[in-house]
């Protein structure tokens, strides 16, 4: 649980409350995508609650994490349902979570394709889903071909900060204050590409 965990998780939280889930696999990048949600808006002066649930393994395992920001905050679990954001950076990952996203949330999803162990195995069938397919399911949806618009900008690894300039007009943050919060989370050699990343991604998300 992150450092910015810090109240009575017995009191109720107050109405102004928003809620982000980020969903993915371990090495995507989703716990740097949450620290910099997390950042962002403790600077714009929100209390902030973050969880995060790692998978069975570091790598390929199911990765959720979890950013509540509010007046006063009490517990960094969003209840189901309530998610003003579900986003996640493996496209069929953000089925396992669908119920926690609210009935007027936004869906963000990359549409990178990890093959997990139980298909690989031949166990389990992967999903054949396209974009048409996620609109069924999600009235408002962003998809976005993150991984391809990062190794555009010669590292794919930054398909996750893409993902994050998607989603982050629906966070009425300042672009400034991002801005701030990814050079402070980011190495000093990676700052520049994450930034450029992250500006790819909100014009995607506009």
């Amino acid at each position: 649980m992150s450092m910015l965990n810090q109240a009575n998780s017995t009191e109720q939280v107050s109405s102004d409350t928003k809620s982000v889930v980020l969903v993915g696999v371990g090495g995507q990048g989703i716990l740097l995508a949450s620290e910099i949600i997390a950042q962002t808006a403790l600077k714009t002066g929100y209390d902030v609650k973050t969880n995060e649930v790692h998978g069975m393994a570091q790598r390929g395992g199911s990765v959720l994490a979890q950013i509540r920001f509010g007046s006063k905050v009490f517990s960094p679990l969003v209840p189901k349902g309530t998610a003003t954001v579900l986003a996640s950076l493996e496209r069929i990952e953000i089925l396992r979570y669908v119920d926690y996203l609210a009935p007027d949330g936004l869906a963000v999803v990359s549409d990178q394709k990890i093959i997990p162990v139980t298909v690989s195995s031949g166990t389990t069938p992967y999903p054949d889903m396209n974009e048409e397919d996620f609109r069924k399911i999600f009235p408002r949806l962003i998809y976005v071909e993150a991984v391809q618009k990062a190794a555009e900008l010669g590292n794919a690894r930054a398909a996750n900060i893409i993902l994050l300039g998607a989603l982050s007009n629906q966070l009425n943050f300042e672009e400034s204050d991002w801005e701030d919060s990814i050079k402070k989370c980011v190495k000093p050699k990676f700052v520049d590409l994450n930034l450029q990343a992250f500006h790819i991604g909100r014009k995607m998300g506009n």
